[in-house]
């Protein structure tokens, strides 16, 4: 920072302590609250949003990982018991799926997904900083604004023995007031453009999400549905039906015979 920069955040930083003791009015513009409010809001949905983005992109990684590790463990489950068993062959097929969703499916939306979803929210976000820049400008200029009205209110209030300073008191006030007006205004005008382009910009990226998630979904039916046919017919009747849980109970209730599960 230069010696003037250093200058003028010291002197900002005495107004506005004088401000919030009340010996300096404060500006209050209620116009640009409004738009800045819904700004920040926006902003904070974005950023809220990148970050939902990257989640869904990385629990859909650690699905189909954690999906293989399962799949892997089955196979070799039941292959280790009987390789030409229905149960194994089932198994078996369930990896292959498995194996095709992970390697096939996920990888190919991955690339997409990266560049219709992240990086349109990623350049989205990227514009925060700027236009904030931009605020923190204006909200300084207001700072020297409100200070040059002061000292021009309390010469106006009370004349100095010295005839310039009232004149280059006011020149002071219109220049501030000037830059301030400029950069007011135009926050005033551009912040609601930014917001009401939001939809068409994320119009894309909305519709290419929804896609995707769709073909994962579509694929992952079809592939896992066709592990079904290993299994016998009455299957599906016989869980909704209560017999397979009948089934499963008196199994567990062998195990829970043998002494090493702790009969007596």
């Amino acid at each position: 920072m230069s010696w003037t920069g250093f200058k003028k955040g010291i002197s900002r930083a005495g107004t506005s302590l004088l401000q919030k003791t009340g010996q300096i009015e404060r500006t209050v513009d209620r116009e640009f609250a409004d738009e800045e409010l819904k700004y920040k809001t926006f902003e904070k949905e974005c950023q809220a949003l990148q970050k939902a983005a990257k989640g869904y992109s990385d629990a859909m990684k650690a699905m189909t990982a954690t999906q293989g590790r399962l799949a892997d463990t089955i196979d070799v489950f039941y292959s280790a018991a009987d390789k030409a068993s229905e149960s194994a062959m089932a198994a078996h097929a369930y990896k292959r799926a498995v194996d095709d969703l992970d390697t096939g499916i996920a990888r190919e939306l991955e690339a997409p997904y990266r560049t219709t979803v992240m990086e349109p929210l990623g350049k989205m976000n990227a514009i925060f900083p700027v236009v904030n820049e931009q605020i923190n400008k204006r909200n300084h200029k207001l700072l020297d604004y409100d200070a040059a009205r002061s000292k021009l209110n309390k010469l106006i209030a009370k004349p100095s023995d010295d005839p310039t300073k009232l004149p280059r008191a006011q020149q002071e006030h219109d220049e501030a007031k000037e830059v301030f007006d400029m950069l007011n205004e135009q926050l005033i005008s551009e912040l609601p453009q930014l917001l009401d382009l939001r939809i068409p910009y994320f119009d894309p990226s909305f519709e290419a999400m929804i896609r995707m998630q769709c073909k994962f979904a579509e694929e992952g039916y079809e592939k896992l549905g066709g592990v079904q046919r290993y299994f016998a017919d009455n299957v599906r009747d016989d869980y909704a039906g209560g017999q397979l849980d009948a089934q499963v109970e008196s199994v567990l209730q062998e195990m829970r015979e043998l002494t090493i599960c702790g009969a007596s």
